[in-house]
């Protein structure tokens, strides 16, 4: 059945299926769309008004009646409805017209528990695919990065998403070690609201957070200190007030959540084979995911590891690279296995 599938109407999907954004690969046709993971829902009815960056510009701006929400958190659903519908929506636009349910492939963090697996499965089938298999993020991320995880050789994956860090050891197609900390994107912005309210005495929203993250956010000491002016209401007096941001405030804002995926790759470290660790001294480390965008983040983990470490080119994609390469191995599956890395999958 699923050969005759392929003709041309039903097409294979991959969905890096994050807490930030939304990354969608067709079979084929490589990366076809990535949006934020946020869903505009009318507050009386329930109804899905916009779905994505259009749902995303109203974050913090809504009226009484409207409700942008981000259905996922720290990596696993929140939301399921909410998510059925966005899962809905980037399936339709991905493949539109399609007169067959697409195999959906999704990307979960390594820590994933059975019930939080089985809501992503639900939401895949209940937005219309025909079968739900899942893989977990490191292995997707090392194959997006370029890895060849099929040889006897270790190689570590930090992947820093927007809701989870996931950090592992993987050789010989599998991962050996690792470890899924709710420390991300989310945490550092977090970090920074925070910071800014207890420096300045100012409250700023989400997206100012994310801005600042972005553009002069840092985790370690830049060449050159770099400032931004920025806009929040100040809580003494509760008007708009305008004020100035330097790199080294951002340091000093992000040192918890970074210290704390520092602990968990010296963690994962700790426990791995000694043969896989002079593998991995020799390989280097590789980070992907948004999160090692944040300047500074490879020096730091090098300067703390001692092992030589780099982000992947286009690191925000790699997860999805890496669960829309895997999408040719679907045909070589079994009925009854699962995923290509737990060896699980749910049909109807």
């Amino acid at each position: 059945m699923d050969k005759q599938v392929q003709g041309g109407f039903a097409r294979d999907i991959a969905m890096d299926l994050g807490t930030t954004s939304v990354l969608v690969a067709v079979r084929g046709r490589g990366i076809l769309l990535q949006e934020p993971s946020v869903v505009a829902v009318d507050r009386r009815t329930g109804a899905v008004l916009q779905v994505g960056e259009a749902a995303r510009q109203m974050l913090g701006r809504t009226p009484g009646d409207l409700l942008a929400v981000r259905p996922l958190r720290e990596g696993i659903i929140s939301d399921c409805t909410i998510a059925e519908a966005m899962v809905r929506a980037f399936l339709h636009k991905a493949a539109p017209g399609r007169l067959l349910k697409p195999r959906l492939l999704v990307c979960v963090p390594s820590g994933i528990s059975e019930v939080a697996e089985r809501a992503v499965v639900e939401a895949g089938l209940q937005a219309g695919a025909r079968r739900v298999y899942l893989m977990e993020e490191p292995l997707a991320a090392a194959i997006g990065a370029g890895i060849d995880i099929a040889k006897p050789d270790g190689h570590m994956v930090v992947d820093i998403g927007g809701g989870t860090a996931d950090i592992a050891v993987i050789s010989l197609s599998g991962v050996v070690e690792s470890a899924s900390i709710k420390i991300a994107g989310d945490k550092f912005d977090e970090a920074v609201i925070k910071y800014i309210r207890r420096k300045h005495n100012v409250l700023i929203g989400e997206r100012t957070a994310e801005e600042l993250k972005m553009t002069i956010g840092c985790v370690f000491p830049r060449p050159e200190e770099v400032t931004m002016d920025i806009k929040g209401r100040c809580l003494m007096t509760g008007l708009p007030r305008v004020f100035t941001v330097s790199s080294s405030e951002m340091i000093e804002a992000f040192e918890e959540p970074s210290t704390r995926i520092l602990e968990a790759i010296h963690g994962v470290l700790e426990r791995t084979p000694p043969e896989l660790v002079a593998d991995i001294s020799t390989n280097g480390i590789v980070m992907t995911g948004g999160g090692s965008l944040i300047w500074g983040f490879d020096k730091l983990v090098e300067s703390h590891t001692g092992i030589e470490t780099h982000v992947a080119d286009d690191a925000i994609s790699c997860v999805a690279y890496g669960t829309g390469k895997s999408l040719d191995d679907l045909d070589h599956m079994q009925d009854g296995t699962m995923n290509l890395s737990r060896r699980k999958q749910m049909n109807y």
